[in-house]
């Protein structure tokens, strides 16, 4: 893990004693949001960019947590990003994006011309195009989460992840399925962006246009190598919806005092709207991220 800065290792991990009662499970909470981009990604980015040579300019597509992570890491390196996003995605993450020294490029459209914009200006640049839930290195990085979750003092019997291009959960799920085949690993998407759940229960990619507040798992067509891989680690998959993840979001911020976006409560909200699959069990939820846009943060202060 020596490649991931301190500031985003050993992440706050706990037993969330109200919550657990309140869902009737013990809940173990991994908080990703207590870093300088309030997510995970930056631990997967920096994974990759440790291990490019000769490479002086990368383009991404992002909602806006990757591109922050990814803008974190480049910045570290001395090298240039080039950050492609949908024009109405999360308004703070992409100036952060900015704040960080990248370039951001705006598209119009759906995801697919998003990524088919941002292919093409690498092409054209000689850039390194990177594809969040493609790059192995990426999922290794983010499976420096389960390394930490299971030092766990008692077995876990589930993990929860929020799923949207598939590398936090292949990742934590490659490393806990080699060391505690008994946990089960369970992905978590918006029932408005049902995309990746499609895919890995046919074992095919699916497409789906994605209408969820849940942007940073609004994934709209999964790349085949990631479905392969979550086909090897998932045990199931649950969906959740708008209502509930707004739930999760208000309880986090209330019993935790975590301030989530839709993306990062997905997990918590899953096992509000399913507690008959986790009622008495140890379950650990990943808390991914903490950039909610202005007016999701009104909602949840009101």
């Amino acid at each position: 893990m020596a490649h991931i800065s301190a500031e985003f290792r050993d992440t706050p991990q706990f037993l969330a004693e109200n919550i657990s009662e309140k869902l009737g499970c013990r809940i173990i909470v991994k908080v990703e949001t207590a870093n300088p981009i309030r997510s995970f990604k930056a631990r997967g980015a920096q994974t990759l960019v440790s291990r490019l040579d000769q490479v002086s300019h990368l383009v991404c597509v992002t909602a806006g947590n990757f591109g922050q992570g990814m803008a974190y890491a480049a910045r570290s390196r001395g090298l240039r990003l080039t950050a492609f996003a949908k024009s109405d995605a999360n308004r703070s993450k992409i100036s952060r994006i900015s704040a960080l020294g990248a370039d951001v490029s705006l598209v119009e459209g759906d995801l697919d011309k998003v990524y088919v914009a941002a292919k093409a200006f690498a092409d054209r640049c000689g850039a390194l195009f990177v594809e969040d839930g493609r790059e192995l290195a990426i999922a290794e990085g983010a499976g420096t989460i389960g390394v930490e979750l299971m030092r766990w003092q008692e077995p876990i019997d589930a993990i929860v992840v929020p799923v949207g291009d598939g590398a936090l959960l292949s990742g934590i799920g490659t490393y806990v399925k080699h060391t505690s085949a008994n946990t089960r690993l369970i992905g978590v998407c918006a029932r408005g962006a049902p995309a990746m759940e499609r895919s890995w229960r046919t074992g095919r990619v699916q497409t789906h246009v994605p209408d969820t507040i849940a942007d940073g798992i609004a994934i709209q067509t999964p790349f085949a190598e990631s479905v392969t891989e979550l086909l090897h680690v998932a045990d199931d998959f649950l969906l959740v919806e708008e209502a509930t993840i707004g739930t999760a979001m208000r309880l986090a911020f209330l019993e935790l005092g975590v301030l989530l976006e839709p993306a990062g409560a997905v997990g918590l909200a899953a096992i509000i709207a399913h507690q008959a699959v986790f009622r008495g069990k140890t379950v650990a939820v990943i808390l991914s991220g903490g950039n909610p846009s202005e007016e999701q943060l009104r909602q949840i202060v009101a």
